[in-house]
């Protein structure tokens, strides 16, 4: 069922996230990037990562670490020449310091989107692709220096065996992070700021949608029309999400299924404990938006 829903939005993975989050989600993802802070020469494993995201996003963040780092000790040699500044400037040395982005998916749809996302921005270096379950992790024991797991944890069938294996493949000292739609910390200002931003938004840009289980379409805003706080993210998750899989990719069932996904997975604190439960040490998690996500960290020690 899950590989069939990725492969069925694959194409359209990206501009949906985009839609459904009004761009928050990359924000997040930012976030997530700078939590790492990964310093040139670190070995990055991306799980369930296949258009390329967080991959990116962490190649960008290296290169500038190196780049900045490089600057520093230029103005530090104060007594070299222009022709030696021009040399350092003009050598040839790997731009990433040794940086690699492998970036793991089951589904090939995804990876596909990835590849030529990668080709499109440029990225020639730097990454692998490898077609592999989070259960069963093609790769040696101890041989990342991260694992990332963004959006994708809650796909997973058995979520116990996939964390014991991120820990499995991580080297001594190894970070894991997950970023991951979470448990509502602030009801009434996370859903009406949000719910009543997109409802909105979807009735601008789709004005003849059909709204299932609505009267006349829904067109007043959910505050106007009466619906209580409580059930604002509910009208959210299970009218507007599968709205915009219809408009937007022609797929109802998929975003229904990422919906109910969403509803089942543990909240912030029980996820938690499955982290400590795998091995993991130096367990924490940051909610942001309010609790609409977390982001998970643990060490490997």
């Amino acid at each position: 069922m899950v590989y069939q829903v990725f492969e069925s939005v694959a194409k359209k993975y990206d501009l949906m996230n985009d839609m459904m989050s009004l761009g928050i989600h990359r924000a997040w993802k930012d976030v997530l990037i700078r939590k790492m802070h990964p310093p040139p020469g670190t070995q990055l494993l991306d799980v369930a990562g296949g258009t390329g995201d967080i991959a990116f996003r962490f190649l960008r963040y290296v290169q500038a670490q190196r780049q900045r780092r490089e600057r520093r000790q230029l103005r530090t040699q104060q007594s070299l020449s222009w022709e030696e500044i021009a040399r350092k400037y003009q050598s040839k040395e790997d731009p990433l310091g040794g940086s690699l982005a492998v970036v793991c998916d089951i589904n090939r749809e995804m990876l596909k989107v990835g590849k030529k996302k990668a080709v499109d921005h440029g990225f020639t270096a730097g990454l692998a692709w490898v077609l592999g379950d989070a259960e069963e992790l093609p790769f040696d024991d101890d041989r990342f220096d991260v694992y990332t797991i963004a959006f994708g944890i809650r796909n997973v069938t058995r979520i116990d065996r996939a964390l014991q294996e991120a820990r499995r493949v991580l080297k001594p000292g190894g970070r894991f992070l997950c970023l991951e739609f979470s448990q509502v910390n602030d009801p009434l200002i996370s859903r009406l700021a949000l719910v009543t931003g997109l409802y909105k938004f979807i009735h601008k840009c789709f004005p003849a949608a059909k709204w299932r289980g609505g009267s006349q379409g829904a067109t007043e805003s959910p505050q106007r029309s009466g619906v209580p706080s409580e059930k604002l993210y509910d009208l959210y998750s299970f009218q507007v999400i599968p709205v915009i899989g219809e408009v937007i990719a022609g797929d109802w069932k998929s975003y229904q299924y990422l919906v109910e996904s969403i509803r089942k997975f543990p909240n912030q604190e029980e996820f938690k404990e499955m982290i400590e439960d795998a091995g993991f040490q130096k367990v924490t998690y940051e909610s942001l938006t309010t609790g609409i996500v977390a982001i998970h960290s643990g060490f490997k020690l």
